[in-house]
């Protein structure tokens, strides 16, 4: 059976949206703009000034809605000027990208994507992370292929509250650990040798840019830095989702969000932090201790939650729930040993027990 890849493509600088019109002129003349609230206010401006220089036509400039839910996708594809459009724009963070891919891929229509911050890989991958009206996870969305381009714009990403950046920093680190435990022992395929490789020594360059990158967005100014930053948290780690099978694209650490998503203690906090939270659990369970503290200093430095307590869990009931949950997701399915209950719980007591001697 043929086996196609489709790659994720990009431009970036802060003259990215100048691109649209060269990028975008074999999809159609209708394009339908839907993205985050505060997202459309920071880059609707820069899109229209693209647009302008085009024979495209706009139809519609829309909010997603609140959430990546499947109700929100239901409306849009309802509606008239959304169906009118030969493509779409989907504009924002990671639930609004994941809204409008959703769409796009039910409508038969191709999708661009535009991140207005860069909290994680979402506007690169082939795959929607969905959840309920409540908030849970409702699992995930499969696309033929990832967004046709996505145009990074330097300027609005560090002009982003830093908070996402720093999330998306925490988010990104997962990728190098997550590919290269879940595909250990395994006989790969040229493409999945290839999306475990690309992600490797990636935690260290945002280690290395992470903070210098956090200080130029803080200062609202772009960098480079910000841009090698930028691009592992959008690219690489997009560019591995893409093409591993999906067994190798996560593991204990996304798995463990996944699980957070059902204590309302958690609902504050952003998910890369909680995945880097869980990194460290990975780390710890799998004996790669002088990783875990490298990057346990890391976390440290930008104020990175590095306990229970420091993303939002109060007691031990709250972490039997989280396991409980952890456990039944797709992530810890492909792993070089079974990932149980007991083994996240010695690792959480490890990992603890740590912080302490650090405190």
């Amino acid at each position: 059976m043929a086996n196609s890849v489709f790659l994720p493509n990009y431009t970036i600088g802060t003259d990215a949206y100048d691109a649209i019109g060269a990028i975008c002129h074999t999809f159609g003349t209708k394009v339908a703009v839907i993205g985050g609230q505060t997202a459309l206010e920071k880059s609707i401006d820069k899109i229209k000034a693209s647009l302008a220089k085009t024979d495209f036509i706009l139809t519609d400039v829309q909010v997603y809605g609140d959430d990546a839910t499947y109700e929100h996708v239901e409306r849009l594809q309802a509606t008239p000027t959304v169906q009118e459009a030969d493509f779409i724009f989907a504009v924002g963070g990671g639930r609004a990208v994941d809204t409008v891919k959703t769409l796009a891929e039910r409508m038969a229509k191709p999708v661009f994507t535009f991140p207005t911050i860069a909290s994680n890989c979402a506007p690169n991958t082939a795959v929607s992370v969905m959840y309920k009206a409540t908030g849970e996870m409702d699992g995930l969305f499969f696309l033929n292929a990832p967004p046709k381009h996505c145009f990074i714009d330097t300027e609005i990403i560090a002009e982003a509250p830093s908070v996402y950046l720093w999330a998306g920093i925490a988010d990104a680190i997962s990728k190098e650990y997550e590919s290269a435990f879940s595909s250990r022992g395994k006989t790969l395929a040229y493409t999945d040798a290839l999306g475990v490789q690309v992600a490797q020594n990636s935690a260290d360059r945002l280690m290395a840019y992470g903070k210098d990158a956090l200080d130029s967005c803080t200062e609202n100014k772009t960098s480079f830095a910000l841009e090698q930053v930028a691009l592992d948290i959008l690219m690489t780690t997009a560019l591995t989702s893409v093409l591993v099978d999906n067994d190798y694209n996560s593991n204990a650490a996304h798995s463990f969000y996944y699980g957070s998503t059902v204590v309302e203690g958690c609902e504050s906090h952003l998910h890369g932090e909680i995945v880097c939270y869980g990194v460290l659990l990975l780390l710890t369970m799998d004996g790669q201790i002088e990783a875990r503290n490298r990057l346990y200093d890391f976390m440290r430095r930008v104020d990175l939650s590095v306990s229970l307590e420091q993303i939002g869990v109060k007691n031990e009931e709250e972490v039997e729930r989280i396991l409980d949950k952890a456990l039944t997701t797709v992530d810890i399915a492909c792993s070089p040993y079974p990932i149980t209950k007991e083994l996240y719980k010695q690792a959480i007591a490890d990992l603890e027990a740590y912080h302490q001697t650090q405190s």
